[in-house]
């Protein structure tokens, strides 16, 4: 008899299991809405924007004032006191303002940040200086005429038409620069990063992606990536480029030193016609081509070529642990 009980308790147990398996479950609920700010300004603007979730989009327009929309999304499995927190930011938006210096996106209680998702776009004088933090959200700045920096823990970013120097990082995510007339430094955790008409120096590391650089003005050029290839074109000055696995292809004016390594890949180099280097090649699995004629100092073979292009100058060394190395 006891056997029995046994298994009705077990076999009843699994019925409610079952039973309960069937229950449905509440539905996530997202409730949205948004605000909006247009605040005075006189002089140059420094922007400061933070959001934990949620895309930037940021574009230039009247000298005297700053707009701001904000498009706010809640998402909850339980939607008790979703429209309440959401009236509370409608009402009370997360912007501070003192003169030119504007605060916009800090949540002070945890609350109102718990499952917000708040999206915003911006109208700005061109003479901004602009701070874009989001924790997941893609940015877009353009025409800003002042310093710009952009990071994301995951999302592309973009960015164009920019006045001054650039600092654009994502853990994940592509980054594209396009006309920029400063310095840039740009990191991906991992995506590729393009950068077009920067008139200046140059700094990029990608983890995994592909770099893109054309170069208008001199300025030193650093560029590395984990895995993918480098792209770079119109260098003027100094250049060290790097890639763990992936070809490199380089062409401009050598004024500085160069230094281009690849664990794997082919080497491509188009040098101006009147630039005079040392050039120090070599590779563990390929061969050496120069199409100009070297003056020949120490070893000279099929993988490793040591010599004075145009009686020498500023070093080019290049390195491939299994490639090609060409130079034009």
């Amino acid at each position: 008899m006891s056997n029995r009980r046994v298994r009705f308790s077990v076999t009843f147990a699994c019925m409610l299991g079952a039973l309960a398996a069937f229950q449905p479950r509440p539905a996530l609920a997202a409730v949205e809405g948004s605000f909006g700010r247009t605040l005075p300004v006189n002089g140059p603007v420094n922007v400061d924007l933070t959001t934990g979730s949620g895309s930037v989009q940021v574009r230039t327009g009247a000298a005297t004032e700053v707009k701001i929309t904000g498009h706010i999304k809640i998402t909850e499995w339980f939607n008790n006191d979703s429209e309440e927190r959401l009236k509370r930011i409608e009402n009370n938006p997360p912007i501070l303002q003192s003169g030119n210096d504007i605060h916009i996106g800090r949540l002070d209680d945890p609350d109102l940040r718990h499952n917000v998702s708040i999206s915003y776009e911006l109208v700005v004088p061109a003479v901004t200086r602009l701070r874009s933090h989001t924790g997941s959200g893609n940015q877009n700045v353009e025409g800003v005429q002042g310093f710009v920096e952009l990071q994301s823990g995951s999302g592309e970013l973009k960015l164009s038409d920019i006045g001054d120097t650039v600092r654009a990082e994502t853990g994940s995510g592509g980054i594209e620069i396009d006309r920029v007339k400063g310095n840039v430094n740009a990191r991906a955790g991992s995506g590729s990063i393009r950068a077009t008409a920067v008139a200046g120096g140059f700094e990029g590391h990608s983890g995994s992606g592909h770099i893109v650089l054309e170069q208008t003005a001199a300025g030193s050029v650093h560029a590395e990536t984990g895995s993918g290839g480098l792209e770079l074109r119109g260098v003027q000055g100094s250049l060290e480029a790097t890639a763990g696995s992936g070809s490199i292809s380089a062409e401009g004016n050598p004024t500085g030193a160069w230094s281009l390594r690849t664990g794997s890949g082919s080497v491509h180099l188009q040098l101006a016609s009147s630039a005079g280097f040392d050039l120090d090649a070599h590779t563990s699995s390929g061969s050496i081509s120069v199409s100009q004629p070297v003056t020949v100092q120490g070893s000279l073979g099929r993988r490793e070529l040591r010599g004075k292009v145009r009686g020498g100058g500023v070093p080019v060394d290049v390195q491939t642990g299994s490639g090609n190395i060409e130079i034009r």
